[in-house]
């Protein structure tokens, strides 16, 4: 039982509490309109929040990202944004290219 304590933790202290309030999301907004005003708002505030995390990846980023220089991060994240862009609106895309170019400026200008 031991080898498996951290998953059945991560289970009940990561997992359960977060899903909890995803299955009460859907079961309340479900039968709210699309355009409501409320919907709009949240998902207004969601995109703020993802903002918001995006930028503190870039501008103040933990750990081992905080040893690429500013000038990689920025070109990664405007590089991932345009493949988004141009790759009919793909966050897989953009994910992918945007962490090419920090490998690829990480192999560039190591630390």
């Amino acid at each position: 039982m031991s080898e498996l304590s951290p998953y059945l933790v991560l289970l009940l202290v990561g997992f359960l509490p977060n899903e909890i309030w995803r299955v009460l999301g859907v079961w309340i907004g479900g039968g709210l309109a699309e355009d409501s005003e409320f919907i709009v708002w949240v998902r207004a505030v969601a995109v703020a929040v993802l903002a918001a995390v995006i930028a503190k990846l870039t501008f103040a980023p933990p750990g081992a990202l905080a040893v690429a220089p500013l000038a990689v991060r920025l070109v990664a994240l405007g590089g991932g944004f345009l493949s988004f862009l141009v790759v009919r609106r793909s966050v897989f895309a953009g994910l992918v290219a945007g962490e090419l170019l920090l490998l690829l400026g990480g192999l560039v200008f190591p630390a």
